[in-house]
């Protein structure tokens, strides 16, 4: 994540740099607010860094000239003073600053708040792209949206049960579960690059119509690094790019794309590999009526360990009441919708 520091104080200037600098980021200065609001006219800055009383144009007057800005998203700012009246909070608070750190400050206090303003610039990243690439997936095909919203229940659902097994505890947690629940939604995102001609025929596909339909999982992966590149302290995009890479390869290595077999599978993709097979299974698509809760069981008991995970189809077996709730769940939603 690049910062920007913004401070007159050559010495505070370099203290800051460096203990940034030494974590990780890539950190660029300014003298005052109006080479800062220059510099982040040139460049792209998550984070800033600002002295409060500077020449020119000081750190409170910065951060209006921030939030006026029409900018491509959030910029984090945090708030360097000595002054720690009420008053000065609200005036800083009132002006667009989102934290504040007293000077002379505490290298370890300045990583934490650091770390604070990632989150909150992740959740802001996450958010807004899961939502605009996942309607776009949406916007292809009529019976995705609730084909979604129970993968990402079933997904969720199976990593909690996994999160109370001891050889998983180590790698599934509650914060996994609501992140698989999340990034989930986007496993068929390449889909939005299969031609409608493919994606929609009512029938079999042919062997070449076949190889057309599995390259969305590539696509997929690739649309989601892309913006992993972008924004490389969103974790949750290394996830869907897993997820969207990996949920049609195999655990004996006959899958597709890349033939990965057994746990080099990442656990979520080989999590949604179960949650997408079981609504496929389960409902009308357009080539085909949906399978009984039954039927679509013995047909993932029979894949355990060739298709699917066998702890994952251990799992399923054992959270069946809850998936036999969501399918009806979003069946009599479906149903009433119509």
């Amino acid at each position: 994540m690049k910062i920007l520091i913004v401070d007159d104080d050559p010495m505070a200037t370099e203290m800051l740099r460096h203990a940034l600098t030494k974590a990780g980021y890539e950190v660029a200065t300014a003298g005052n607010g109006v080479e800062a609001l220059e510099a982040l006219t040139k460049e792209s800055y998550r984070l800033v860094i600002s002295d409060w009383t500077m020449p020119e144009m000081d750190g409170v007057e910065l951060c209006r000239r921030i939030r006026a800005m029409a900018g491509a998203g959030y910029i984090y700012i945090i708030l360097l003073t000595a002054r720690n009246s009420q008053e000065d909070t609200v005036e800083g608070l009132s002006a667009g600053a989102d934290d504040f750190m007293p000077k002379p400050f505490n290298p370890a206090e300045l990583m934490l708040r650091v770390r604070i303003g990632e989150r909150v610039l992740s959740l802001e990243t996450r958010d807004v792209t899961i939502f605009a690439l996942a309607k776009l997936a949406e916007s292809r095909d009529p019976e995705t949206a609730a084909h979604l919203e129970r993968v990402c229940n079933y997904s969720r659902i199976l990593a909690q049960h996994l999160s109370t097994l001891p050889k998983f505890q180590k790698d599934v947690d509650p914060a996994f579960a609501r992140l698989i629940f999340q990034t989930s939604p986007l496993h068929d995102i390449g889909k939005v690059a299969i031609p409608d001609c493919v994606l929609l025929k009512p029938g079999r596909l042919s062997d070449r119509e076949f190889e057309i339909m599995k390259s969305h999982s590539i696509f997929g992966a690739q649309t989601l690094d892309a913006a992993l590149r972008q924004h490389p302290e969103a974790g949750f995009l290394r996830m869907a790019r897993d997820i969207a890479a990996t949920h049609h390869e195999r655990f004996d290595g006959t899958g597709y794309p890349n033939k990965l077999k057994g746990t080099d599978i990442p656990l979520c993709g080989r999590i949604v590999a179960v949650a997408d097979v079981y609504d496929a299974l389960t409902t009308r698509r357009v080539y085909k009526n949906g399978f009984s809760h039954d039927i679509a069981k013995s047909m993932i008991v029979q894949e355990r360990g060739s298709h699917f995970d066998p702890d994952l189809v251990d799992a399923f077996l054992d959270c069946e009441p809850q998936f036999i709730a969501i399918r009806d769940r979003y069946s009599d939603a479906v149903a009433q919708a119509a």
